[in-house]
Order: structure tokens, then sequence, then C-alpha cells
């Protein structure tokens, strides 16, 4: 039963029906979840319901919340743009978190007479315009160095007020004379023909291209008109060049619709979401952004999260917005929020056939692909923990991440050959150049127990005599009797408090020192899942090995049955030859050849192998 604080249930009982921003705090005062609600009352009480369903997320949240703080709204709109807000600057632990891109660059456009236009990381409201973020610098470069090219936009950074052109303080510089700046720093172009350049690589930079080459083309033919040529043909350049840049960009769309393709990739806590910027039919640009806590979101949750989050910090809203799922009565608030932003009508949709789904789904493949990159990239990191051990460590409690595991097993029939098996896995990866296998020596009936109490004793008796490091986590495969054995094996060996837990084959039921009965953890656990390989190939290695000892018993036995060969020339034979095979396969001549076999020995020992003969 949920036990509140005095505090948390006073405020609970005085909540007010209004819409707007609640935030739920630890025992430290820190916040771990924001969320908006349309009537603080009704939503806020619902997490503390007994009759509320849970996920293991949601269960963990309400376990923490010690206090709680409301910011009442106007409207649920209101609420939605204060609740984006509030998670971009907090990233609370239990919220859909955008990772911070704040190293990821804008082109800005200053607010200056003569602006100019260049890369930057750092935002000054000073009334610039910024565009961006971009994800993919290399082709922020790209588009920069085509503006440059097509459009003559200075690049120095003089103070070109009008009183200081008039009295001569700037020189033109390399650019004008290699026809990539108009000259405003000499007067050789007034302010508003500069803007209205301006204005075309605003647009450009928008991907909207068909307005500005419909208007260069007039120009020269107006150009052409008057009889100056030279202008025309600069302008023919111009043109050229922003040909050349839209064969680059891909055509999806004959509509020349203005849209963004969303898609996005879940696995465990991480999640990659993908937007594609549609202008003019082409696409423009691929954006790609990183979340976290996602784990046990639905996808529905994350598409949310990341729209509110994404166009909370992007001007530019275009008049379709195409979603990988759709996402409820939300997406009404969502819409409403964006209609005021932008001014005119949004439409969302989720097409499910035809050329707009399939568009989606190459988004969707991006959006995995960069995950997997993500993912290798971690892997790189000495730091890096797997999933499936965060998991295990969660389900069984224990006060560090078991990244090294190693996992026993022991194979024998009726007590022959009896063999014992140890795996590694490291990260939740197998380490097979770590894999150890045991000659049970101490017991040959079939006792299982002392069996995996002598492997466990050998391994680490001699891991402390050559100081080295003890795994994070001991797997037994087995039940509690396998497991208090292993524990007896590591008293005797002077281990104490190491973790250790026991996977029984039946029901995959999980023993651990201390309880009598299993440990309840849930069905589809990444956690689990790892025990399970862990066990299933500490089974296999041990069945492996037990089966080439008996094979090698077998053939070596064969040899015994001859007359006048015993253990030490049958040891003599197998040095010599190597294998049973081959001495089946010898002449005679050459098992004569070996130190203690007689000529007659030799003639018994091929007649044996050859009766025919």
């Amino acid at each position: 039963m949920l036990i509140l604080s005095k505090q948390l249930e006073l405020k609970l009982a005085h909540l007010s029906t209004k819409p707007g921003v609640y935030q739920f705090k630890d025992k430290s005062g820190g916040i771990i979840y924001i969320g908006k609600a349309k009537s603080l009352r009704n939503r806020v009480r619902s997490y503390f319901q007994q009759s509320r369903k849970v996920d293991a997320k949601l269960s963990r949240l309400v376990s923490r919340i010690h206090d709680l703080e409301v910011i009442v709204t106007d409207s649920e709109v209101e609420a939605l743009i204060l609740e984006a807000n509030l998670v971009k600057e907090h990233k609370p632990r239990y919220n859909i978190n955008l990772k911070d891109d704040k190293s990821f660059p804008y082109i800005r456009v200053t607010n200056e007479r003569f602006p100019r236009i260049f890369p930057t990381r750092k935002i000054i409201r000073d009334g610039s315009q910024y565009f961006g973020p971009y994800t993919d610098v290399q082709s922020m470069r790209m588009l920069l160095k085509t503006i440059k090219r097509i459009f003559a936009v200075r690049t120095c950074n003089y103070d070109l007020v009008q009183e200081k052109i008039d009295q001569g303080k700037f020189k033109l510089c390399l650019n004008y004379h290699i026809k990539r700046c108009y000259g405003p720093c000499e007067g050789l172009i007034d302010e508003k023909e500069y803007n209205n350049v301006i204005a075309y690589v605003i647009n450009f930079i928008k991907g909207h291209t068909k307005q500005i080459e419909h208007d260069i083309r007039d120009h020269i033919a107006e150009l052409a008109a008057q009889l100056r040529f030279e202008e025309a043909a600069r302008l023919r350049d111009q043109l050229n060049f922003i040909e050349i840049f839209q064969q680059k960009q891909k055509v999806v769309d004959q509509s020349l619709t203005d849209r963004d393709l969303l898609a996005v990739s879940t696995e465990a806590d991480d999640s990659c979401c993908v937007v594609f910027k549609i202008r003019d039919g082409r696409i423009i640009a691929r954006q790609h952004y990183y979340l976290n806590g996602v784990q046990d979101e639905t996808k529905e949750a994350v598409v949310t999260a990341f729209l509110k989050q994404y166009y909370l910090k992007n001007e530019e809203i275009p008049g379709e917005v195409m979603l990988p799922v759709e996402i409820g009565d939300e997406i009404k608030t969502i819409n409403t929020w964006l209609l005021q932003k932008r001014n005119a009508e949004i439409k969302f949709s989720h097409p499910v056939r035809g050329a707009k789904a399939h568009l989606l789904k190459m988004c969707e493949k991006n959006a995995k692909l960069l995950l997997d990159e993500l993912k290798l990239e971690k892997m790189q990191s000495p730091d890096y923990i797997t999933n499936s051990v965060k998991a295990l460590q969660s389900d069984l409690k224990l006060e560090h991440p078991p990244k090294r595991i190693e996992g026993f097993d022991i194979s024998n029939i009726q007590g022959t050959n009896p063999v014992a098996s140890m795996v590694c896995f490291v990260n939740g990866v197998a380490k097979k150049s770590e894999y150890r296998r045991f000659k049970i020596q101490s017991k040959q009936t079939p006792d299982d127990f002392l069996m995996m109490k002598e492997a466990v004793f050998r391994r680490y008796s001699r891991l402390l005599r050559e100081n080295k490091s003890l795994p994070d986590l001991i797997l037994i495969d087995g039940g509690k009797g396998q497991l208090n054995a292993a524990l007896q094996g590591l008293h005797e060996a002077g281990v104490e408090n190491m973790p250790i837990a026991a996977l029984a084959k039946r029901l995959d039921e999980i023993f651990v020192p201390g309880f009598s009965d299993p440990q309840n953890i849930k069905r589809g656990s990444a956690g689990l899942h790892l025990l399970q390989r862990i066990r299933d190939e500490a089974h296999r290695f041990a069945v492996t090995y037990h089966r080439a000892l008996r094979k090698q018993r077998t053939l070596v036995s064969v040899l015994e049955k001859i007359p006048g060969v015993g253990g030490k020339r049958r040891d003599l034979l197998l040095k010599h030859f190597g294998s049973v095979k081959k001495i089946k396969s010898a002449p005679m001549e050459e098992i004569e050849k070996v130190d203690g076999i007689s000529s007659e020995l030799a003639r018994e020992i091929y007649l044996f192998f050859n009766p025919k003969q």
C-alpha cells in the first residue's frame, strides 16, 4: 500500500480543477516528472488511485513522489507550452527528454541595415533570425557555401551606418571584385535592394525556390530588353547554380506541398526521431534527435513528447505534418498551439498506404540506422552498460551492474565422465576466450551438488591465488540445492558476499541466498533473458565437453581389448598416431616403428582392426 507524506496528502486534497502544469518532486526536492493537465485535480489524483493500471516505470515514479508543485494556466494550450519549456529546462528523470542539442549550429541572419549570414551555436535575442538547429553540420555548410556562391551577401563585420558610408570610412574588399559582394560598404547598393536579396536567401534556406526562380527569370527578361546583357548573364549564372543545387535534392512530391515527415525508432531506454523537411516537393533537410527516458513508454507517447519539444524551438512549421502513429486526443491541443504559432491551419496525418506511407517507411529506416549508430558509439565507451545488464541489476536488486557474469553447469551420465563448464559474459556478450571447463575429480557418482561445489571452489580459489578480479555475478544452473553447494564452494575458497543466483530449468525460477522462495522477475524482462542465455550457453558448453570425453573414452577402451595392449602401450600408440582412427588405417610396418611394440604385437594390432587380412 502506497504511503503518502502529510504534505502531499494536503496538496492533493486542495487541487484546482483548472488546467495547468504539475511537478512531482522526490525527498531531496528534485523534480522527477513534469506533466500537464486539462484538470489538475483529476489528472494528478489519478496517479495515486489503487485501481489505476500501472507499469514498471509508473510504479517507480509514484513510489518516489514526496512533494508536488502545480502552476495553474488559463488554457490547456498554455499548459502544453509551459510543460514543454519546463521539461526542456529541467529534463526530469521520468520524462521523455530530447537530449541536449546545444552543440547543434544554426544559420543566423543578423538584424542590421545590411544583414550578414553565418553559422552560430549561440542564440542572441537581438531581432536576428535563426534557422535550424542543423543536426547534419556538413549539409548546413554546403547550404551556406551555395548561398555565398549564388547571392552576393557581405561577409565583413563593418558597422554600415549611412554616415560612415557617406564619409568613405570603408573600402571595397576582394569579394566585391570577384562578384561575391554588392559593395554596400561604399554605397554601391541601397538598403532596400540589398534586403530584397536577403529575402531571397531566407526563402532559399527554407527551401522555397520556385518563386526565386520565377523572379530571376522575369528580371533577366527585363535586363535583356534594356540591353543590359552583362547583368542578365550574372543572373543567369545564379539561376544555373540554383538548378544545380536542386538536382542534389530528391523530388518526392509533384504537388509541391510543404510538409514534415516524422519517424521514430525505439529500443530500451533510447530513441531516435527523424524529421524529413519537404519544401516545394523536395527533401531539403534531414534532422535527427535522440531521446532518453523512453523505457516502457508507448510509441504514441514518444511521438507526442517529441512533437512538443521539437516545435517548441522551431519557428518554421509547414502546412502538413505526417506522423508514424495516431496520437489520440492530445493532437487537438498540439494543433491549437501550432495554429496560434503559425497563424494558419495545420494538417496532421498518419498515412498507411500509398506514396506517403512509402515516404514514412523511408524515414523510419533512417531512424533505425541512426539509433544503431548511437548504440555502436555507446558500446565503444568503457563506461557503457547494456540495457540487459541494467535490467538484471534492477531485477536482482544488485548494488553494482553485473558487467561480468560467470555461469556454471554440470554434465554427466550416472556419474561417468563428470565435467563442469564455466562461461563468461561481459556486458551481456559472450567472451569465449574466458570460458573454462573442469574434469570433476572428487566424485564419480551422480552427485551434482558436490560436483558444483568442486567446480566453484577450484575456479575462485585459483583466482584468489593468482590475484585476479572476481566477477560481478555468478550464475548457477539449478535450484536451491545447487545454489547452496556453490555457496559452500565459495566459502571454502575464501570468497564471501559474492552476488550469486541460480536459475532452475523447469520454470525458469530464480533463487538467491537468504530467500527460500524463488524471486519474482517479469517474464519479458531483458535481465531474465540474459540469465537464460548464460544458463543455456553454460549447458551447451558442458554437454559438448562431456560428449567429447565419452567419445574419447570409448575409442581408447577399444585398444585395451587387444591382447598384449595395456595402459602403457595404449598411450604409446596414441602418442605416436594421435588417434585410434589413424591406428586403424596404419600399415603393419608403421605400427612396428612404435617404441615397445614388437613385430608379433604389431601383427596382432593390425589383424584386430583388419580381420580379413
